[in-house]
């Protein structure tokens, strides 16, 4: 994308919709700092005859980023609380519902925030703002309450409310990455939605730390782990040319267990693959119990590595069958987005690779601060042809390509 770098720099000398102003929310911290080096980075690329257009109150700032708070009551009752002026200010919020790493204290004791605590924060700092900011936008990559997106006996519809409560609050803009549902934006069909998939990020991940990797029919295949994420499957096979498989979960419909009904067995549809290298994209990593039953399920059919890309690792069960499923040659690699918390144990573990997605979200905040169009950012094809072809050549300049 360096491109885009000397394209946005040409650009500065456009009026932005306002002065830019980011909040990072708690849990947010390092990936705010992330993206305000690069919003840095590129303000400072300004040449002197454009010096007359940074007038606008605001745009001559050192950080972009804005001191917020929720500090707690000893009951665990909270407020927000926002340390300077946010007039006129085109705001992002940027925020991790489900960082469980960030504490309060409550009757003495540590209480670690639930993704209904990060959601209420939230809502509190939007309330802080008070109305004064020019606009308010919101970055929330995994999106809250996302898994409940639909009804299908009488349950709630968590996600349409929180959506209907932005909205009502004055969020003009919502940023999200690889919902699990993208027709929850039908909730809210006035409020602007982004629903983002990165794509790109992850195969430059892959591409960065897999070297001999032969991208080709004959020694690869992607392979959707259930008819849900066939989308984002089909988009891999079709940029990578590759042809797709897919498994179907056989579930036991009479019992929950965990919040779910339990899986009988995991049946698949597909060309033969044996011996190939195998790409399985999903949004979301759990527990990973279904992720590693797929992985033995195409073992046992005699593949060669298996690779899983996720937008979200949540390992919620913790990481230790993995290194098991690792030392025992069932997983290869694992490849997540550093857009949720991520477990400093999970970064040591040598099966284990990270996305940066943290330039990506500047350009896409740059963007839109300028109201630009965001569809170059969003559809990522041609990035994608290009880092294939490097790769392509990285290998056979070091005579890893295989003809």
């Amino acid at each position: 994308m360096a491109g885009t770098v000397v394209s946005w720099a040409k650009d500065l000398n456009e009026i932005p919709y306002g002065p830019l102003g980011i909040i990072a929310m708690s849990g947010c911290e390092k990936m705010g700092e992330l993206i305000n080096y690069w919003l840095s980075k590129w303000h400072q690329l300004e040449e002197d005859s454009d010096r007359e257009f940074y007038t606008v109150p605001g745009m001559n700032r050192d950080s972009f980023l804005i001191k917020a708070y929720c500090p707690r009551f000893g009951t665990g009752e909270g407020k927000g609380l926002i340390k300077e002026s946010v007039r006129g200010l085109d705001i992002y919020i940027i925020i991790d519902v489900t960082n469980y790493s960030v504490t309060y204290k409550m009757y003495d004791q540590i209480v670690p925030m639930s993704p209904d605590d990060h959601y209420q924060d939230l809502k509190r700092i939007i309330n802080a703002v008070g109305g004064k900011a020019k606009r308010v936008s919101v970055i929330m990559p995994f999106l809250y309450e996302s898994r409940q997106h639909r009804r299908t006996s009488r349950e709630s519809l968590d996600c349409a409310l929180a959506l209907q409560e932005l909205q009502a609050m004055g969020v003009q803009n919502i940023i999200t990455f690889d919902a699990h549902d993208p027709r929850v934006i039908n909730a809210v069909p006035q409020l602007g939605f982004e629903n983002v998939q990165p794509t790109y990020q992850m195969l430059k991940a892959l591409c960065h730390d897999v070297k001999d990797l032969n991208i080709n029919k004959e020694s690869m295949l992607v392979v959707s782990p259930d008819e849900g994420a066939m989308q984002r499957n089909i988009f891999y096979s079709s940029v990578l040319a590759l042809e797709l498989g897919m498994f179907y979960k056989r579930r036991d419909y009479t019992t929950i267990v965990g919040g779910r009904n339990p899986i009988i067995a995991h049946e698949y549809i597909g060309v033969d693959v044996e011996g190939k290298d195998i790409i399985v994209a999903d949004d979301i990593l759990s527990s990973g119990e279904s992720l590693l039953d797929l992985a033995r399920e195409l073992k046992k059919r005699k593949a060669n590595r298996i690779i899983c890309i996720v937008t979200f690792a949540f390992f919620t069960n913790g990481i230790q069958e993995f290194n098991e499923a690792h030392a025992q040659g069932i997983i290869t690699k694992v490849i997540a987005t550093n857009l949720n918390h991520t477990n400093p144990e999970l970064k040591k573990a040598r099966w284990y690779i990270e996305a940066d997605l943290s330039k990506y979200v500047a350009y896409l905040i740059a963007t839109l601060n300028h109201d630009r169009s965001l569809s170059a950012l969003l559809n990522p094809y041609n990035r994608i042809s290009g880092l294939l072809t490097r790769y392509e050549e990285e290998q056979t300049a070091n005579g890893m390509r295989l003809v």
